[in-house]
């Protein structure tokens, strides 16, 4: 969180002086090398279930836990990506060696299905189920968790930094750069948009019909293309020089406040003469927003006190871990303020972890023919929630958002916390649906020998319902942390939305081990067995819905208490605005979330 100077490596350091940013020029290299790696990464994530228990001869359970796991590694690295980025690295750099991990990764996949040696011997459906199949050795674990443990790192470092790389390349103080710069979000998100549904069904399929060498294989061969891709545009680039961690501007504001927890703030009844009073300096560099002082969390406000000889003569802070300035604290309350609405996203993805763990398992014993000759992939399935998503957001966008801004008056039709609230309803009415399609599809099944004669089909209305919600609550989570961070924080508003993810899928671990073991006491069967036919996978259902209720009640309270960030709009001087909760949309970078 120290002060930001001016953004490109072009304008502050040396061989790369006076470089201007080449704007759409680079951005076939940056956007094809996102859309391959998105290929990549979710072919794998989307069909690991079925490849654990199918070719791996992992228990289903057990591969269900395993890719909550992955997963949720895998988005929770990012906020690693991101710090490494701003301290060490810069986003070139971490975008590069993500794409390299990623490759090793995807190759090591390739190889652990391609060769005999790195694989357990193919088990049929009727051995699997008696549970007779060869368990993996641990030669083949090792291969396979180390190909994920290089997917995790690729995809921690490419996630947090793609989309802000491709936003440096243009020049953010000329009128028709910016104007590029929101094409380049419209392209950014349809590509990758348009690879989630490539590798959820056409990838997905050539794994599951095909062969997994050749559904791996064709992935692996995008990601190296990727990677030349990448570096074929080095010489357009503008590099943006590593700004610092903002973890360690948090830590000098608590220290700062803490050390001057005894002093008396003056003019407690009047915070802009408050201000005033405070260590303030003019922000530096050519950052567009200032945050003014507000009055919540006034406690940190003892950190910008000013003491004898905290100033040195230039008008720097003597000891920056005694003297903090205003901007500093109130980024550090942004922060505070996001936690709690950041805690309900996370119980809401817990919903939407379901979709690539029991919702491919209810495959395994539902009818997946469309017609007489086409069965659809298990893992293809999940498609329906993507599709649904990518088709309710233009209607959102073009028809709810006008008609809902008759009503309130509001330029974004209804609020980013009204957005998110809406999602969260809609989340456990879809695991309600779940729970009653799934009690329909085990007596089914246990009527007709173990195989159920139900359409996958059926599954569609709660993943529609789940599309829509994460419409509203995932993508409202996105433009909330983007545009209520600040600044400085952008790489971490970037991550934030993964970490949600990232916390869902090991919740989600979480509760499958303490539901086994809770179920099973007194002699009774657990409700999520291997065989979940034998199961009630309902109750599990129910029960997260219930979850998200109770999240709905918890969000209610946070966001009746939630104050939305005021900004100061400065150029040769600070103009102070005051903005209603999102009224102001300024035109900048900030709009556009990271996918």
């Amino acid at each position: 969180m120290a002060p930001v100077e001016s953004g490109f490596e072009g304008e502050a350091t040396g061989d790369k002086r006076g470089k201007k940013p080449q704007g759409w020029k680079c951005m076939p290299f940056i956007i094809a090398t996102e859309t391959f790696e998105k290929v990549a990464s979710i072919g794998v994530v989307a069909n690991l279930t079925v490849y654990l228990v199918k070719r791996f001869n992992i228990g289903q359970i057990e591969a269900a836990n395993i890719t909550n796991i992955f997963f949720g590694t895998l988005n929770f690295a990012p906020l690693l990506g991101a710090f490494i980025s701003d301290i060490y690295l810069g986003r070139f750099k971490t975008l590069a060696y993500g794409c390299f991990a990623s490759l090793l990764g995807m190759l090591g996949l390739t190889l652990s299905t391609s060769l005999p040696a790195l694989k357990p011997p193919i088990c049929n459906e009727t051995t699997r189920l008696g549970g007779g199949c060869n368990s993996p050795s641990t030669l083949q674990l090792s291969v396979l968790y180390l190909s994920l443990g290089f997917l995790v790192i690729g995809g921690g470092a490419i996630r947090p930094c793609s989309l802000p790389f491709g936003v440096d390349q243009f020049d953010k103080t000329d009128e028709e750069s910016r104007k590029g710069l929101n094409s380049y979000y419209n392209w950014y998100y349809g590509t990758t948009t348009a690879a989630l549904v490539l590798s959820m069904t056409i990838i997905i399929y050539i794994q599951n019909n095909v062969s997994w060498p050749m559904g791996f294989g064709i992935p692996t061969f995008l990601m190296l293309l990727a990677v030349i891709i990448l570096f074929l545009g080095t010489n357009l680039y503008v590099h943006v020089q590593p700004e610092g961690s903002i973890f360690a501007g948090i830590a000098k504001v608590l220290v700062a406040s803490f050390k001057k927890r005894n002093l008396k703030l003056p003019c407690l009844h009047d915070i802009n003469q408050q201000e005033s009073m405070l260590y303030n300096p003019p922000s530096k560099g050519n950052r567009v927003f200032k945050l003014p002082l507000t009055s919540q969390f006034r406690f940190l406000n003892k950190g910008a006190i000013v003491s004898d000889d905290d100033i040195n003569v230039d008008g720097s802070a003597r000891n920056s871990w005694e003297l903090c300035t205003v901007q500093q604290i109130e980024e550090v309350k942004c922060l505070i303020r996001i936690v709690p609405i950041f805690v309900s996203g996370v119980l809401c993805f817990v919903a939407l972890a379901q979709q690539f763990t029991y919702i491919i398992l209810q495959t395994f014993t539902m009818d997946c023919h469309l017609g007489t000759h086409f069965e659809i992939p298990g893992g293809s399935v999940v498609s329906i929630s993507l599709i649904a998503l990518t088709l309710f957001i233009p209607i959102y966008d073009r028809i709810l958002v006008p008609i809902a801004r008759r009503f309130t008056g509001v330029e974004s039709g209804i609020s980013l916390l009204q957005r998110q609230g809406i999602g969260l309803v809609i989340s456990p009415i879809s695991m309600v649906v779940a729970g009653l399609v799934e009690r329909k599809r085990r007596n089914s099944a246990l009527s007709n020998g173990r195989m159920s004669p139900m359409s996958v089909l059926w599954l569609a209305p709660q993943l529609v319902l789940m599309g829509i919600a994460e419409g509203f609550n995932a993508v409202g989570q996105i433009e909330f942390y983007n545009k209520q961070f600040p600044e400085s924080m952008q790489t971490i508003a970037g991550s934030l939305f993964f970490c949600a993810i990232a916390g869902a899928n090991y919740l989600s671990t979480a509760l499958v081990n303490i539901m086994r073991k809770v179920t099973t006491r007194d002699g009774h069967s657990s409700w999520l067995t291997d065989n979940i036919n034998l199961g009630k996978l309902d109750y599990y259902f129910y029960f997260i819905a219930l979850m998200g209720v109770l999240n709905l009640i918890y969000f209610l309270i946070c966001s009746h208490y939630y104050q939305y960030k005021v900004m100061s709009l400065h150029a040769e001087e600070s103009i102070k605005i005051s903005m209603e909760e999102e009224a102001t949309e300024i035109d900048i970078d900030t709009d556009a979330p990271s996918k």
